[in-house]
């Protein structure tokens, strides 16, 4: 329940990397909010579909919310301050190619049968779904900057079953990859320029940066599943690979 000791609530479910980016932030500047995982609360969705949206991560206070993917729009949202030290365009671009040609290494580690695990449990998320969404970032990122795709969630909260096998996987993964390099190529945007999607106007740089540790952390928990396999996933990314990254302390949640 809403009470005047926590005016927020945070709508989120498990294994949502924005959500648990948010939750962190909200902590760590002490900002009290009402927790609602809309996968075990029974009224969850119900309470979502009342504001008009069906994704999370969503911060409300009473009637009015925020899509909670820039963080900048959660600071104003809850009047808090926001600042942060960023990595510029070109890293970012850079990282996140490394970042990516990685995953598809992570991706050729998955044993055959475990394809359809669920690293988690309350999710009907499967190692396969993991794999492909960490490049269905990049695809909506580039649908966006190409071709005007205003809901990015279109690309990447769609289910593709149609990528069933580890080889449809890397061959969709493949023609992202190439098709970012070759957008990386033509000359970058500028910290100047602005891009509309779903959750308002932004900088490029700001979604660019969502885009990039949104498939950086995605990245890391199949890592980390790889290494509760025996398969080493971690050690074949550099040390340095998530740094500068604004990504999530937890690894799930």
């Amino acid at each position: 329940m809403q009470t005047q000791e926590h005016p927020f609530k945070v709508y989120w479910q498990p294994g949502c990397s924005s959500c648990v980016k948010v939750k962190e932030f909200l902590t760590s500047m002490e900002v009290p909010f009402v927790s609602v995982n809309v996968l075990a609360e029974p009224t969850g969705f119900d309470e979502l579909l009342k504001f008009g949206v069906r994704t999370v991560p969503i911060v409300s206070k009473g009637d009015e919310f925020v899509f909670a993917q820039e963080l900048a729009d959660v600071a104003k949202f809850v009047g808090i301050p926001f600042s942060g030290r960023r990595l510029s365009i070109p890293q970012l671009v850079e990282r996140w190619i490394y970042l990516l040609e990685c995953a598809r290494e992570l991706i050729t580690l998955i044993p055959d049968d475990k394809l359809e695990y669920r690293p988690v449990a309350e999710r009907p998320r499967t190692m396969r779904d993991l794999s492909y969404h960490i490049f269905q970032s990049p695809h909506a990122f580039l649908e966006a900057m190409e071709n005007g795709l205003e809901d990015l969630r279109t690309i990447f909260s769609v289910k593709r079953p149609d990528l069933k096998t580890k080889d449809d996987v890397l061959g969709y993964a493949d023609s992202i990859l190439a098709r970012l390099k070759d957008w990386a190529a033509r000359p970058l945007p500028t910290e100047q320029d602005m891009i509309q999607v779903y959750y308002g106007l932004q900088p490029v740089h700001g979604v660019l940066e969502r885009s990039t540790w949104h498939s950086a952390q995605h990245i890391r928990q199949l890592a980390f599943v790889l290494d509760g396999f025996g398969e080493q996933g971690s050690s074949l990314l550099r040390p340095d690979a998530y740094d500068g990254l604004p990504m999530p302390i937890g690894v799930w949640e």
